[in-house]
């Protein structure tokens, strides 16, 4: 049996019953793919809270840097149209 010192680092996103989205709830090691959706569903969702999990191995991950924020989001700040808040939206929209 290997270390759990040589296995990889896997992130965990796990859908809710009542939401639309994956949301990071945690890392963990395993040896494989189908071993880290396993130990995810033991260690978090234990109170049948969620209806999906995603794991991505963590050096498949890249992240935008803190320090180059304001550079990095400051284009979307001019388009109005990419927040739809003036909108009337019909009551039948349930999800928005």
């Amino acid at each position: 049996m290997s270390s759990t010192k040589s296995w990889p680092l896997w992130e965990v996103f796990i859908r809710s019953k009542k939401g639309l989205n994956h949301k990071h709830v945690g890392s963990l090691h395993a040896s494989d793919a189908d071993m880290a959706i396993e130990n995810a569903r033991d260690v978090y969702t234990r109170r049948q809270e969620g209806i999906s999990i995603w794991v991505v191995e963590s050096i498949n991950l890249t992240a935008s840097d803190p320090k180059i924020k304001d550079s990095m989001f400051e284009p979307a700040a001019d388009k109005i149209y990419r927040h739809p808040t003036f909108y009337n939206l019909p009551d039948e929209l349930k999800h928005m």
